[in-house]
């Protein structure tokens, strides 16, 4: 199961998704939320996007598998 999870973090569409979410998080925290806790949150998104253009998955580092993205994939295929 973590594997598909990672597998797909990863790849492309995973990187895309980080980013997309990340951008997401920052305008519910800007223009939703507000104050003090939106900024927090805007901050904090700006974690996923970056992520995502690096190529570096911090759910895979959690999970034992590599930070660098390119590491994970081949870990994960066991190449």
């Amino acid at each position: 199961m973590k594997e598909n999870f990672l597998t797909f973090m990863t790849s492309m569409a995973g990187r895309g998704a980080k980013v997309v979410l990340g951008l997401v998080i920052m305008s519910l925290g800007l223009f939703v939320v507000g104050g003090t806790f939106g900024t927090i949150l805007a901050i904090v998104s700006l974690l996923p996007i970056a992520s995502g253009f690096s190529d570096f998955c911090v759910a895979g580092f959690a999970m034992g598998y590599p930070l660098k993205g390119s590491e994970a994939r081949a870990k994960l295929t066991g190449k």
